[in-house]
């Protein structure tokens, strides 16, 4: 009997989809490895795109947050698009629009064009992201699927993990003088030929029978998630004017009125954007809340430690990138496993990757504590670090998707997403107050150093956290009585 966190199943459509092509799981994983590079190569471009394109400093900031802003609060339309008109169709849409946009973005001849780019790439991930986990969801089954999400995984914390190391080599390498035009150009190959064989390979899966697109479902959805994000994204940067104070007391109340406007409409026998019958299942609700946990904890970590080898270590941003590789040595090694041992001992395989992220982030600690001590002392806190990673990571993944009907796979993938980046967001905003504050309040050298391990605490707080919320996950008892 396997555990219901390793093993999601899903209950089947009306007339189910034709089986999946070998060359399925390479081509959605290419959705998932843009999206997240995209987020995170940009960072160490902007010094460079400053430079070349005499941006302000509030530009620079805007580049950075119109794709996550964008990315995070249209997740859930693109997730209900693809229910409703075909996941291969949107996903395939959205690659070719992801493409186009990083061209633009990529030969940007002002900050302002550049930001517009940012914007219409966050637009087109959103639209991808959904499709991938319905994609996966309808096209495997059992083992196939526990194998599926873990490729998924790798290659989510791939792209996050090494985002900074491509990003350095593209600009240090200056192909064709592109400098950091390459972040947003070398989309363009992968981008077309992934589109392309989206369209022509995929299994074509939607929601069955003849439901409409809830606009003002989405609306309402979009208008929550802008209110919460866009106070965490500019906030601290604009000195937390009165805005940024009122939006999140909006957000609430927003999200109450998008859930009554739901269920309003399920009782009318419409088509909700969000079926929230999926919150009704302990694994899908508690799994989300672990999942928020988790991307705060590395989005935030991913920031201050960047932080901390550029400012406080003085690296270039390819030395600094070979460093994060140390990360993802151990983070891809766990992947690899995680599936294999979350079948032996359900949940408590991401328990065991958080005890190994708090074991590494302590030793991390050690090594940052002594001014004097080379980056090599590190390296076995970052292993352990990246390896706790991958090891939580790919089971968190099968719990969401646990018990999701086919029906509902991209409303489900766009909350997972959505989830995933608001917990980025939370994480970021959240560390990067300590971080600044500490850095404002420490004199001299040691002041980025200091931050950095005032932060270290938090992370290692969150990771905590994200254990006791696991404890809430079906164990193999509620696997045995699941009809």
């Amino acid at each position: 009997m396997t555990d219901s966190t390793t093993v999601p199943t899903a209950a089947p459509a009306a007339a189910g989809p034709p089986g999946p092509h070998r060359a399925t799981l390479p081509i959605v994983l290419t959705g998932v490895f843009l999206g997240g590079l995209d987020f995170f190569i940009v960072n160490v471009a902007v010094p460079a795109v400053q430079r070349d394109l005499h941006a302000t400093d509030a530009q620079i900031q805007l580049m950075v947050a119109a794709y996550a802003l964008t990315y995070g609060v249209g997740l859930i339309t693109g997730g209900r698009l693809g229910d409703l008109y075909g996941r291969r169709r949107i996903l395939a849409l959205g690659m070719a629009l992801f493409t186009a946009a990083s061209a633009a973005a990529g030969a940007a001849p002002t900050a302002d064009l550049l930001i517009a780019g940012r914007v219409l790439q966050g637009a087109a991930a959103a639209l991808m992201a959904p499709q991938v986990l319905g994609i996966i969801t309808t096209s495997y089954q059992g083992p196939a699927r526990v194998r599926a999400v873990s490729w998924y995984a790798a290659a989510s914390g791939i792209a996050a993990v090494f985002g900074q190391l491509i990003g350095g080599v593209l600009i240090r390498a200056d192909l064709f003088g592109l400098g950091w035009r390459a972040c947003f150009l070398v989309n363009l190959p992968i981008g077309l030929a992934a589109a392309t064989a989206a369209a022509r390979l995929l299994p074509e899966s939607k929601a069955p029978g003849r439901p409409r697109l809830d606009l003002t479902g989405l609306a309402l959805a979009t208008a929550a998630l802008t209110a919460l994000c866009l106070p965490l994204i500019e906030g601290r940067e604009q000195g937390w004017p009165l805005w940024t104070r009122l939006l999140p007391v909006a957000a609430p109340l927003l999200l109450a009125a998008f859930t009554l406007q739901q269920r309003r409409l399920r009782r009318r026998g419409g088509t909700p954007s969000v079926d929230l019958a999926l919150f009704r299942e302990r694994a899908f609700t508690a799994g989300l809340a672990a999942q928020l946990a988790f991307w705060a904890s590395m989005a935030s970590y991913f920031l201050v430690f960047a932080l901390y080898l550029q400012q406080g270590r003085h690296l270039t941003p390819i030395a600094s990138g070979l460093v994060f590789s140390a990360l993802g040595a151990g983070y891809v090694a766990a992947s690899a496993t995680a599936r294999h041992l979350a079948a032996r001992i359900g949940r408590h395989a991401i328990t065991a990757g958080c005890a190994l992220r708090a074991a590494g982030l302590l030793l991390e600690l050690w090594a940052v504590a002594g001014d004097g001590r080379s980056l090599g002392w590190l390296l076995p806190g970052l292993l352990l670090d990246g390896a706790g990673m991958g090891l939580s990571f790919a089971p968190l993944t099968a719990t969401v998707l646990a018990r999701v009907p086919a029906a509902s796979a991209g409303s489900a993938g766009g909350v997972l997403t959505t989830g995933l980046q608001v917990g980025n967001a939370l994480g970021v905003a959240l560390i990067g107050l300590v971080f600044y504050r500490v850095l404002a309040d420490t004199p001299g050298p040691g002041a980025v150093p200091a931050a950095f391990r005032a932060c270290l605490w938090c992370v290692l707080a969150t990771t905590g956290l994200l254990a006791l919320i696991v404890q809430a996950l079906p164990g193999r008892q509620a696997e045995r009585r699941r009809p």
